[in-house]
């Protein structure tokens, strides 16, 4: 049965707009990045664009966890700022960087001082309308037949339309088709190759994703497009750039005030093309291409303190941060792995890893994975994700790199102690199947556990925590409550080596009392014969401390 059509929207539903624009994106990804030919063919605007939407959606999801103890749950304005703040920080392409604004124009409206607490549909029809000029501004040099041209004609239709938020967002998805398929008449470079904008495709999905939030019935696929001649496209939308432009795109997050962003445009428009500069409050996302790199970064440096610095050469096909040069031998075999802490990433790459460092509450986006992957620049990878929450993640990076001839092994590690468990089997030298086997079987074998400090009151599987407590987690579960983090972590040491084992591997963070390491070891060298310790410093892991027994 439909759902009953949305009158308003609130937080729960700007929360499910956001998950199905992730999905519907990630349906059509491959769709919108082989249709990218304007004006770079690099062929990932769908994947930029679901990298955006994805760190957008994690903002979400983040701030609705933060509201779990809470009945009435977050506001809408929480929740379109955290999807529109997700979408700025984790932009991707100028593509994702355009969408990071048309997000941000809709919260300008959606949260700003004295809005009302649920949206309806004059309210919408003015979001949609904020969005669509807010984003046309950004982009130093608009061109019409892009995304900007769609979400002009999306507002447009919006304003037309009256009723509730069902109907405006309707008629802004309906508005956004029709101009979509008008678009190889505005680019030559579309109509000569056959195609839509890539930006603007990308565009109806998150629209027929607002419909379907509002209205629970799914929206047909964007009809009335010419058909895809495999031409590949860009990921550069809305931007006055031709064939033969510059060799670099380089992105970064600045932080800097109105007035050195200004002289940054300018500074910025003067060096290349496809300048999209977005964001406010202190914080923009920043994307241009130009042939000189190192100049927009010092721009950026002069402007503020730019930081997640991506440069990609276009001809180059990876990220890295120097100049062009002779692409190197490929190795036959890597090993990416993803860790909480620097200590534990200094770890890894002493063994050989590829280290991705996740940051307490900053889990690695897919995109991050598949940079890691490439960087690897090998043909077989071995994928350690050494979290369980981030195991879809890194099967969508893992398939991702397959599409590209990469053969990549998913180990489905759930802590980095079974990751170490699992590189310390690695043999480069034997077969990729029997190495995988080895690596997981290792990893399988080995039990884990971490001391961390609940930060509110919660049930767990050990009964009611209070904010403060020191839980003590065995395989994921919480199995100890406590107070003293010496006391708790020994607690769960004896319970793991209960069941036996030959090797205790101890994970110390920056945070753990300095005589905990050594209080264990003394308890297994006492109580447990012939069971062997080994401590590692972890750094700023998140946890107190991580224990491993094989």
């Amino acid at each position: 049965m439909a759902q009953v059509p949305q009158t308003f929207l609130d937080a729960l539903a700007v929360r499910t707009w956001c998950g199905l624009a992730l999905r519907a994106v990630g349906r059509a990804r491959e769709e919108i990045d082989a249709i990218n030919v304007y004006p770079v063919a690099d062929g990932d605007t769908g994947t930029n664009l679901y990298l955006t939407l994805e760190s957008a959606a994690t903002a979400v999801e983040a701030v609705f966890a933060g509201y779990e103890t809470d009945p009435a749950g977050p506001r809408l304005a929480d929740a379109v700022r955290a999807m529109a703040h997700g979408a700025l920080i984790g932009a991707r392409g100028n593509s994702g960087t355009i969408l990071a604004q048309l997000l941000r124009g809709m919260t300008q409206v959606l949260a700003a001082d004295g809005a009302e607490p649920r949206c309806d549909g004059p309210g919408l029809r003015l979001a949609l309308r904020r969005a669509a000029d807010s984003a046309r501004r950004a982009v130093a040099h608009p061109v019409e037949g892009t995304v900007l041209t769609v979400a002009s004609a999306a507002a447009d239709a919006a304003e037309g339309a009256a009723g509730d938020c069902a109907a405006v967002a309707r008629a802004a998805y309906e508005g956004a088709r029709a101009a979509l398929a008008a678009t190889p008449g505005q680019l030559a470079v579309l109509a000569r190759a056959g195609v839509v904008d890539a930006g603007g495709r990308g565009l109806v999905a998150v629209l027929g994703a607002l419909v379907e939030a509002c209205t629970g019935e799914a929206v047909r696929e964007t009809a009335g497009a010419p058909e895809v001649t495999g031409v590949p496209d860009t990921g550069t939308e809305g931007c006055d750039e031709g064939p033969g432009g510059p060799a670099f795109e380089v992105i970064y997050l600045l932080e800097a005030d109105d007035a050195a962003v200004a002289r940054l445009r300018d500074r910025l428009d003067a060096l290349g093309d496809s300048l999209v500069v977005v964001g406010g409050d202190g914080l923009w996302n920043v994307h241009v291409h130009v042939d000189d790199a190192g100049a927009a970064v010092e721009a950026g440096v002069e402007a503020g303190r730019p930081y997640r610095i991506r440069i990609t050469h276009f001809g180059a096909g990876d990220v890295h941060t120097g100049g062009p040069g002779p692409a190197p031998e490929r190795a036959q075999r890597a090993v990416v792995a993803v860790v909480p802490g620097r200590g534990l990433a200094g770890l890894y790459t002493e063994a050989g890893a590829t280290a991705v460092l996740a940051r307490p509450g900053e889990p690695p986006a897919s995109g991050e994975l598949v940079a890691a992957l490439r960087r690897a620049h090998a043909r077989e990878v071995v994928l350690l994700p050494n979290d369980a929450e981030l195991r879809d993640t890194a099967a969508a990076a893992a398939e991702q790199v397959r599409a590209e001839g990469v053969r990549v092994a998913l180990i489905p590690t759930r802590s980095a102690v079974q990751g170490i468990a699992a590189l310390a089997v690695h043999e480069p030298g034997r077969r990729f199947d029997e190495d995988v086997v080895q690596m997981t079987s290792a990893a399988g074998a080995t039990r884990y556990a971490e001391v961390v400090v609940a930060e509110h009151r919660s049930w767990t599987t050990a009964g009611i925590c209070q904010a403060g407590d020191v839980l003590g987690l065995i395989d994921g579960d919480v199995a100890v409550i406590g107070a003293d983090v010496t006391a708790t972590a020994e607690t769960v040491l004896d319970r793991m080596l209960q069941a036996g084992g030959e090797l205790v591997t101890l994970v110390v963070g920056d945070a753990a009392p300095e005589t905990v390491a050594g209080h264990l070891e003394a308890r297994v060298r006492e109580s447990y014969l012939a069971v062997d310790t080994v401590v590692y410093r972890g750094g700023g892991q998140g946890s107190l401390l991580l224990i491993g027994v094989e």
